[in-house]
């Protein structure tokens, strides 16, 4: 497995970590950190896609 691929479940896992750290916090004060995780898993995903296309042109 790649470097791309295999960091594709440690954002996911990363971003949960967070997320669950502040439910202690009240709701007005959290981040949007499952929107922010979302958005590198899908930039993550797209990354592995072109580059499993380009390297396996060649």
């Amino acid at each position: 497995m790649c470097a791309i691929c295999a960091s594709i479940p440690v954002a996911a896992a990363v971003g949960a970590k967070i997320s669950a750290g502040q439910l202690s916090q009240p709701e007005e004060n959290r981040k949007p950190v499952g929107k922010i995780t979302g958005f590198f898993i899908l930039l993550l995903m797209i990354t592995s896609v072109v580059y499993h296309t380009l390297s396996w042109r060649q």
